[in-house]
């Protein structure tokens, strides 16, 4: 078990602190991540995702490999304004690489963060890395997620931009090792979160489940635990399956260990891949053996592939000196000044919405029943956390109940902060949006931040908010949802709920309390109604025969919160103003 903490909710600030402290001449924090603390003129390689696998992302930060690590929670990905800081922080004004694991949080909050800065004047592209083969057929590569392999399309990038490669080839490059990479890996026990009292997933005794994840996502199925040979010759026959087309014979290597497995066990599997691969006609160039991409206290590990030309040989040969990743000799660096560092962390600390235009009495008087409401939804939220995160876990990593706990509680303090300044409705419910996004990450965080912040331009702080407004928003919610999750119905995911409700609320009386009330209540079938379903996108995709007969997650708690909003609503309304 993870065993050393503090508070658990603290775990990913403190264990930056204690990085930076560790290694405070190569890295600086700055907020939603770290930065390099040495001079560099070069496109910024910006790296990221969720804590809780170190060395990623924070440990390739440094000479050679990456620039930056925005740094979200545990297995949960930053957040947008986290990823716009660090890239802020980042930026020599050659331009901007954001490089994660292709997992639906990560391609939200990132992808706004890419939006915010090219609105800046910040060129900024995206290098998507999906190597896992166990997480989508052939064919279907675009929708694999990244695990182990994102060290390959991270050096990659780096070396590219430290060689002085503009913006389109570092990119070029990137996508081209990405292309040339594949993994696959197996556990034999899962992981646990700070301060959980079980694993996000269980293995039987002497079994060990194959294609596992690195959030906590178990394998697609469990097989006996063979011999150290028989598990090498296993994980080369499926990556050797999938050699890229037109690859040579020369090849990057990696045996990663991901967080209990013993160095001296990697060794005795890593005799036999080397075997293997050496009787397969192919040259094994600079390997690496040893924990690469953890998944905090996960027994397993993963083999990756890494197929090299010979631009790609001599960027992945070349020397690094990050905290956790070190190759040969790195010229001399200078240091930033404390001057300099203070400058980076000020121009990563960009100024809140603080300001708005003022609000009319009607919207003040509108957002203390905004409030109200958000307050409604944040206990309802708590009080089904536990039970969100048990369905969440059948075939994902188990975190939607804490992950909306910690993104309502934002939404509502922000809120309320907004209110206290004499803030309209619109106003307190962009700053709560933009809270959750922040404070929640991953792909509910986005989508619920999106929400609010949509559901807040709608009503604006002019006028008083009305029935026929909240149903304007309820739409205009849908539409930002769906233009940033390209979910449909029969995905298994919030929008079988979603999209359903938004119809029926376009076709209602917004002034009949009787056709809201049931339209909540269908809400609440409609989320019912996916224990049928096998979920065609998200986490839950590789697992989706385990998901059959257990709700979505995210349909469950938006319909919790739609139930208990229009409850809320409609019963106020009654007291104060029928109409």
């Amino acid at each position: 078990m993870t065993r050393l903490f503090n508070d658990p909710a603290d775990f990913p600030l403190e264990l930056i602190d204690g990085f930076v402290a560790a290694h405070p001449d190569e890295v600086m924090a700055v907020p939603g991540g770290v930065v390099r603390a040495t001079a560099y003129d070069e496109v910024a390689v910006i790296v990221g995702g969720g804590t809780g696998h170190y060395p990623a992302f924070c440990g390739l930060v440094g000479e050679g490999v990456a620039h930056a690590a925005a740094m979200g929670n545990i297995f949960s990905s930053p957040s947008a304004q986290q990823a716009y800081s660090v890239a802020r922080a980042a930026d020599r004004g050659h331009g901007v690489v954001f490089t994660f694991g292709n997992y639906a949080g990560d391609v939200l909050h990132f992808g706004e963060a890419a939006e915010r800065l090219r609105a800046d004047g910040i060129p900024t592209e995206i290098v998507l890395v999906t190597d896992d083969i166990a997480s989508a057929p052939v064919g279907e590569e675009h929708r694999r997620r990244g695990i182990a392999g994102d060290l390959t399309v991270f050096k990659t990038l780096g070396a590219a931009a430290g060689e002085g490669y503009d913006l389109a080839e570092t990119v070029r490059v990137g996508r081209h090792a990405n292309d040339r990479t594949r993994s696959f890996g197996v556990a034999f026990a899962g992981c646990t979160l700070p301060g959980a009292s079980a694993p996000l997933f269980t293995v039987p005794e002497g079994f060990m489940s194959l294609g596992l994840g690195i959030h906590g996502e178990p394998g697609i199925s469990d097989v006996p635990i063979p011999p150290a040979a028989d598990l090498a010759a296993l994980l080369v026959e499926r990556v050797l399956a999938e050699r890229p087309d037109g690859a040579g014979d020369r090849v990057a290597v990696l045996l990663n260990g991901l967080g209990t497995v013993k160095y001296e066990e990697l060794f005795v599997v890593y005799a036999t891949v080397a075997r293997i691969l050496a009787e397969a006609g192919l040259t094994v160039v600079s390997p690496d053996v040893g924990e690469l991409c953890t998944s905090l206290d996960m027994a397993g590990i993963s083999l990756t592939l890494f197929w090299l030309d010979d631009e790609l040989e001599r960027l992945w040969t070349s020397p690094s000196a990050a905290p956790a990743y070190r190759k040969g000799a790195v010229s001399a660096t200078t240091a930033l000044s404390a001057e300099e560092r203070t400058r980076l962390r000020d121009r990563a600390a960009t100024p809140s919405d603080a300001s708005s235009a003022p609000a009319s009495d009607a919207s003040r008087a509108s957002g203390l029943r905004v409030g109200a409401a958000l307050d409604v939804l944040t206990r309802t939220v708590i009080d089904a956390a536990d039970e969100l995160g048990r369905i969440d876990a059948v075939a994902g990593d188990g975190d939607h109940g804490i992950g909306m706990e910690r993104g309502a509680r934002a939404a509502l303090d922000a809120a309320r902060a907004a209110l206290a300044g004499d803030s309209g409705a619109g106003t307190a419910l962009a700053r709560g949006g933009t809270a959750w996004a922040d404070i929640a990450g991953g792909t509910s965080g986005a989508l619920w931040g999106a929400a609010l912040r949509a559901i807040g331009g709608r009503f604006g702080d002019a006028e008083a908010v009305t029935a026929p407004a909240v149903a304007d928003a309820i739409l205009a919610a849908r539409d930002e949802i769906a233009r940033r999750g390209g979910a449909a119905i029969g995905d298994k995911t919030m929008m079988d709920v979603l999209l359903p409700y938004a119809d029926r609320v376009a076709a209602l009386d917004p002034h009949d309390p009787t056709a809201w009330r049931e339209a909540a209540a269908q809400a609440t079938a409609d989320a019912e109604a996916t224990r049928d379903l096998v979920p065609r996108l998200g986490r839950a995709r590789p697992l989706a025969a385990r998901s059959v007969g257990t709700p979505d997650a995210g349909a469950t708690s938006l319909a919790l919160i739609i139930t208990a909003v229009t409850d809320h609503v409609l019963g106020d309304a009654s007291k104060e103003n029928p109409a």
